[in-house]
């Protein structure tokens, strides 16, 4: 893959997320506030923009084990306490989503941030806004593809004349303010189906790929697919930017970092799946054998984290990595520990050896 100027100059940028589940802590099944879990991620930003990590993003659910379901309020907040970090949901739930009142949402911050912001559009992966918002789940592939026409035509123009199925149509409508930058980014979230990354190519948006099992090197003929669509039509390969994020979490030795991590994981799947009817539970061997260098996660030494960074690298050429830091109800202490490694022994090495210059 051609390389574009900022990754010529600078390498795969780094960044860290949260999808704000809000669970008692894995090892002491103590539960913090929902005010002090909102406090630690706008704490955690900050720490990842001190440290000088590119990009921090937070997801969108809908449900009592999450505290993050207003995602632009709480990317305005962080906004106001950092100076330089970009701000990006992961994912904004653009199926059962407005999207005049998401654009318009994302734009003032936006203007907040100084031109910080980004949008990570995708369906979810679960489906609690549905019936929350009045949405048929039958309609789930087609809400999406609306949303997403919309969106884009909202971003591309002020005054919008536009008409769909599920939503009021717009004539000539005026959608302010418009944001800080001449557009916003806007990536399509990917789970791994072949149609997303064809849709995401299509369009010539950026498209980040949540691998969080299996081998990564699975997901390359998706990778693949995405550019091979996008350049069938006519976008740039050098525009068609990629992304992965994966679960990190980061130790100075590869056994403290599996062993401290592990409860953490497992309580983390058996909340989440106990409660919507899955067994997303991973046995010790399987977990092990993904925190190796041809698996999904990223539990390890910072030598080790760097290794398969490079390694995924190698197999996608993807322009971003972001890390999920704090499942399970793990204390900040460890969440803020694990940025800063990241940011300062991980980063640098990363950041030089995909630097094309």
């Amino acid at each position: 893959m051609e390389p574009d100027a900022q990754e010529q100059a600078h390498g795969i940028e780094i960044g860290v997320m949260t999808l704000g589940e809000w669970l008692s802590d894995a090892r002491t099944g103590q539960k913090i506030s929902a005010q002090q879990r909102l406090q630690e991620i706008v704490a955690a930003a900050r720490v990842a923009d001190e440290a000088g990590l590119d990009v921090f993003s937070v997801g969108e659910h809908h449900s009592l084990d999450f505290v993050v379901s207003a995602v632009p309020v709480v990317l305005a907040a962080i906004a106001q306490a950092t100076k330089r970090i970009r701000l990006a949901s992961a994912v904004t739930i653009l199926s059962t989503a407005d999207p005049v009142r998401e654009f318009e949402n994302f734009a003032t911050l936006d203007l907040l941030s100084g031109g910080r912001a980004e949008m990570i559009a995708g369906r979810g992966a679960f489906i609690e806004s549905f019936p929350l918002f009045g949405f048929n789940l039958a309609d789930y592939d087609q809400l999406f593809t609306e949303n997403l026409d919309l969106l884009l035509k909202l971003n591309n123009s002020e005054t919008v004349t536009w008409q769909g199925h599920f939503r009021p149509a717009l004539d000539k409508a005026e959608v302010a303010p418009r944001p800080a930058q001449k557009q916003l980014p806007i990536w399509i979230g990917v789970g791994g189906t072949p149609e997303s990354a064809v849709r995401a190519g299509r369009l010539g948006l950026p498209m980040m790929v949540g691998i969080i099992g299996g081998a990564p090197a699975q997901f390359k003929p998706l990778m693949d697919l995405y550019r091979s669509t996008g350049v069938k039509a006519n976008h740039a390969l050098a525009s068609l930017k990629t992304g992965v994020t994966s679960y990190v979490h980061i130790e100075k030795t590869s056994q403290e970092a599996i062993e401290e991590f592990y409860p953490y994981h497992m309580h983390y799947f058996e909340e989440l799946g106990r409660k919507r009817g899955r067994n997303m539970r991973l046995s010790r061997s399987e977990y092990e054998r993904a925190a190796g260098l041809q698996g999904a996660y990223f539990v390890g030494s910072p030598q080790q984290i760097i290794e398969k960074i490079l390694y995924q690298h190698e197999l996608f050429g993807h322009s971003r990595f972001q890390a999920q830091i704090d499942v399970g109800g793990l204390p900040f202490s460890k969440v803020a520990q694990t940025i800063e490694m990241l940011a300062t022994e991980v980063a640098p090495v990363v950041r030089r050896e995909t630097a094309k210059g």
